[in-house]
């Protein structure tokens, strides 16, 4: 069962223009609650990145009626959060997962995963025991002195979900988190994606093409309702979906 609410969109509209083009996402309603597993599905050009962009608090909206982050001390108003404070609330509470990991190449797997828990100054022996316990669940240990070159790719987004844990964040982010891997290993890392962030009870939202990979996995789906005004303008609109079988 899900628990507490972690962010709650409302009414929330960005209008983007380049080149007299206009691309306009809305977004009703949307709540992403701790321990729930949120698949947002769509294709290319429908608004998934748009819409990734606000969770994860790098895009301020054209206009809104609700934008909120909750804590048990009460909820923030992340439209009116000055840039400095919501840096600060993006690397503390917010894990993120990109495409093909996102390893920096000079640094160790170690060290690669460790460098939430080191900006946000956690305690190095409570990091250290962290990083071991993430990889041990997350069969990495034998691959923590290595750069990420000598890993396989579904070793490097098994790295990219312990960095995204190690600070343990209220959220989960992944963008495509296996779109670089074979089938057989995407299923797996999506099964242990879950399995950690449920037994964590942190909130994760995976965006993907793939409906096969998420539709046994997510609690629930949203998609997209794509309608173009004219030849220069596309409203697309955020939508909750079921796609389970």
């Amino acid at each position: 069962m899900n628990g507490a609410p972690l962010l709650n969109l409302r009414r929330l509209k960005k209008i983007r223009e380049k080149g007299g083009i206009t691309f306009e996402l809305r977004v009703p309603h949307l709540e992403v609650r701790s321990g729930e597993f949120l698949a947002v599905i769509g294709p290319s050009g429908c608004g998934k990145s748009t819409l990734l962009d606000f969770l994860g608090l790098v895009l301020k909206p054209t206009s809104y009626e609700g934008y909120d982050f909750f804590f048990d001390t009460g909820r923030i108003d992340l439209g009116a959060l000055a840039e400095k404070k919501t840096a600060g609330l993006r690397r503390a509470e917010l894990g993120y997962v990109l495409q093909a990991g996102g390893l920096l190449p000079y640094l160790s797997v170690a060290d690669n995963i460790l460098l939430p828990a080191r900006l946000n100054r956690l305690a190095a022996d409570a990091a250290a025991s962290r990083l071991q316990e993430l990889a041990e669940r997350l069969n990495i240990t034998d691959q923590l002195s290595k750069k990420p070159a000598h890993l396989s790719g579904g070793q490097r987004q098994r790295a990219a979900i312990a960095r995204a844990l190690i600070h343990n964040p209220r959220l989960v982010l992944a963008d495509e988190p296996t779109a670089a891997v074979d089938s057989p290993t995407a299923q797996e890392i999506s099964v242990l994606f879950r399995d950690l962030t449920s037994r964590l009870g942190r909130g994760l939202v995976v965006v993907t093409h793939d409906l096969k990979l998420v539709r046994h996995l997510a609690d629930r789906f949203v998609s997209f309702r794509t309608k173009k005004i004219n030849d220069r303008h596309t409203v697309s609109t955020l939508v909750e979906a079921e796609f389970r079988v």
